[in-house]
């Protein structure tokens, strides 16, 4: 009876521990859809960056490298445009008339 007790309270501490949350939990700063796509961008450039050295260093053959080099441009190129056209949308956003 006495381990069923201790079993029992064990089992309830480690529920309690695992699923408390506390009052008030830090998230974070919010992130922007601008924020996210340059960090997309920083990605994508590293990527090319270890695209580059392994290529150099002979690991990747040519095939694949002109292939990989191709689409982390395009993606590169597609987030420098929907960053260039959410900056300028901020930018010039005309203002509403109040109605």
């Amino acid at each position: 009876m006495t381990w069923l007790l201790v079993c029992l309270t064990l089992a309830v501490a480690s529920l309690f521990y695992v699923f408390y949350l506390p009052g008030k939990l830090f998230l974070g700063p919010e992130k922007t859809r601008a924020a996210y796509l340059r960090e997309r961008k920083e990605a994508v450039y590293e990527n090319l960056r270890d695209l580059n050295f392994e290529y150099k260093a002979g690991k990747v053959p040519d095939a694949d490298y002109a292939s990989l080099k191709s689409s982390l441009q395009d993606e590169a190129a597609t987030l420098l445009a929907e960053i260039a056209r959410l900056e300028s949308g901020v930018a010039s956003a005309p203002k509403r008339p109040k109605s």
